[in-house]
């Protein structure tokens, strides 16, 4: 499958990279910090995603230990070290910092607001009020947008797609970010076109979670949809397994929740949006203003599909969508 060669073919200079960028202590070279907000360097579906960063730059010109030194961090979904981390990276006096999802956005902000700040996978940045505008951010923030909420009716339309009998759908989203309102929103207007009646899900905890779809699972022909956040990355794990145990068909933002066994997946590819981001890092390091440049919306999505997951449930993908699947698991 493309995703995995391409994973197996990068990964063990992933794997590598937060040592390097620990280890190299040079003077004269430009620095770059990073902070990931909800990913981890041992997650085998995210290690693609920097190193796609490491050949943009090389593609660039830039060599980390030569010209560049990275300074990294993990936030791991936790809001108390991505503060830490952001607090951290801004002491080290950084040329530029690239940051990954929509949680990081606030603590860096809050952290600086002069050193130049590259985002990937954040969603709503104006709404949010991260930048003034998509075509003139200002201030010291530019990057690239996790997805445009149109593309939240979609996963509707999926899921109905895939499983006809579903009547209701779990929304689970995060009520205390813009985009988490955003997408269920944007989800709630397509409804009554799908026939499919949509219920909030708030996630905050592990416990909380459990509750909720355990008592939506109690009426029959329910499906699941996870929305994007920070949040649903940390507890995706117990998301599926919850939507195996009550045979909820699901849909998933992120092609890795497929490959830990949730049904379907369609979003932006993180991978691209980490080698465009090297293009911002180089123009910000040769002088440009982040306020100057562009945010810029995705440009490739990826549909993944785990037919065993499918299978378990008793439905059957219809072949026009396989047809169109980036990769399909079986």
């Amino acid at each position: 499958m493309r995703r995995r060669d391409f994973i197996t073919l990068l990964g063990s200079a992933t794997a590598t990279w937060p040592l390097m960028a620990r280890s190299q202590q040079s003077t004269g070279m430009r620095r770059i910090g990073v902070l990931a907000g909800a990913i981890a360097p041992d997650d085998p579906e995210t290690r693609a995603q920097p190193t796609a960063f490491l050949q943009g730059l090389r593609d660039l010109g830039w060599f980390d230990g030569r010209n560049v030194h990275i300074d990294y961090r993990w936030g791991l979904g936790n809001a108390e070290n991505t503060r830490k981390y952001a607090t951290e990276l801004v002491a080290l006096a950084p040329d530029v910092i690239l940051i990954d999802g929509t949680a990081t956005v606030a603590p860096m902000l809050q952290a600086t607001r002069s050193v130049p700040i590259v985002f990937v996978n954040v969603a709503d940045p104006v709404g949010a009020g991260f930048v003034e505008s998509m075509a003139r951010p200002g201030g010291n923030i530019t990057g690239f947008l996790a997805f445009e909420y149109g593309i939240s009716g979609k996963w509707l339309e999926l899921l109905k797609q895939i499983a006809p009998s579903v009547t209701r759908a779990a929304i689970l989203r995060d009520p205390a970010i813009t985009s988490g309102i955003g997408q269920f929103a944007v989800i709630e207007s397509v409804a009554l076109s799908v026939g499919v009646d949509v219920i909030p899900v708030d996630i905050h905890d592990a416990g909380e979670i459990e509750r909720s779809l355990a008592n939506f699972a109690r009426v029959p022909n329910g499906g699941l949809i996870l929305t994007a956040s920070a949040l649903a990355a940390l507890h995706h794990n117990l998301i599926i397994e919850l939507a195996a145990r009550y045979k909820l068909p699901s849909v998933y933002t992120q092609p890795r929740y497929v490959t830990d066994g949730g049904m379907i997946s369609y979003g932006p590819d993180i991978v691209d949006q980490y080698r465009r981001a090297a293009v911002y890092v180089d123009r910000i390091l040769k002088g440009e203003k982040p306020g100057d440049l562009p945010v810029q919306a995705p440009t490739k999505y990826e549909l993944v599909i785990n037919l065993k997951t499918a299978k378990t449930l008793g439905l059957t993908i219809p072949q026009s969508l396989l047809a169109t699947a980036d990769e399909v698991i079986e």
